[in-house]
């Protein structure tokens, strides 16, 4: 057993496909393939069950999982307390972002990190806020950008901007509304995430507040599908101006600012309250916080 298969069995296990893994990893898949089977073989243990989707974890599989969070967490762990030494960004970070913002922040992370880190490694998982969260403080990420996090004692978060939600429908039934107040949102059927949702969570307290009753009449938990139903005609979604525009680049969806009251979202940097803080983790930091706010502040929904 080595680190390098200890580390692409992590990956792999964490993103459930050996090919999304050797694009992560840069690695060849047939290469990936075989250093898991070489650590399945000396462990005498099925990890991985293939199928024609991906991979799911075997029991043991999970268990090795927990075991190799902690591993590469030590060993990167190691690397950082020795170039803290020199004040020199080394080792590996992995980030967190939206659904609503991954796409349009993944490359310009990638290449200011190459160019300003070169000595270090980002892995970027894509996942909602309240999954974000839960990964930071179970260790099995470092940083990440939510959307109104809820307080938790293991969590640090630091404002980044705030965002207000939009009506987004078809150009056809919304072009020349300028705004839409809150309650007239019931007239509208909506798509929306599932329940615990950040979005979600945001109007319905809203609408409760308001004595509103939302006709929810699809529920997906994936902003590109979403805007892929609503564009098809099946409803309209509530989402920020940066998730619009990261997955709708033509004329067909317009978005229109709800008011009375404005439904507002703050975008937060959030790390580990107990982690050690290193030249990675800061520089890394400050990084994602200058990108979010030059991807957001081109849109006409930020505050």
């Amino acid at each position: 057993m080595n680190l390098q298969q200890i580390e692409t069995f992590v990956r792999v296990a964490e993103v459930g496909s050996f090919s999304k893994a050797a694009v992560l990893l840069d690695t060849a898949q047939p290469a990936l393939s075989r250093q898991v089977r070489a650590l399945e073989t000396e462990l005498r243990e099925t990890l991985l069950i293939r199928t024609g989707r991906g991979v799911t974890l075997t029991d043991a599989g999970r268990r090795l999982l927990e075991h190799g969070h902690a591993i590469m967490q030590r060993v990167a762990m190691a690397k950082e307390d020795l170039g803290s030494q020199r004040d020199e960004p080394v080792g590996r970070i992995t980030v967190g972002l939206p659904p609503s913002l991954a796409r349009r922040l993944t490359l310009p992370l990638i290449d200011g990190f190459s160019r300003e880190m070169p000595k270090a490694r980002l892995a970027v998982v894509e996942g909602f806020s309240m999954n974000i969260s839960e990964w930071l403080t179970s260790g099995r990420m470092d940083l990440g950008l939510v959307y109104t996090p809820e307080p938790h004692p293991q969590i640090e978060v630091l404002p980044v901007l705030e965002e207000r939600l939009c009506l987004i429908g078809p150009a056809s039934t919304l072009a020349g509304r300028t705004s839409i107040p809150f309650e007239h949102l019931a007239e509208f059927p909506l798509i929306m995430p599932q329940h615990g949702q950040i979005f979600r969570k945001l109007m319905e307290a809203q609408a409760t507040l308001s004595q509103v009753k939302l006709n929810v009449v699809w529920e997906v938990s994936s902003v590109p599908a979403i805007l892929d139903l609503v564009r098809g005609g099946y409803g309209y979604a509530a989402l920020t101006d940066s998730a619009m525009h990261s997955h709708a680049t033509d004329a067909a969806l317009v978005e229109v600012p709800i008011k009375s009251p404005h439904i507002v979202s703050t975008l937060c940097l959030v790390q580990p309250a107990k982690k050690k803080s290193t030249p990675l983790m800061r520089r890394t930091a400050e990084l994602l916080r200058r990108l979010s706010m030059q991807v957001c502040s081109v849109e006409s929904g930020h505050i």
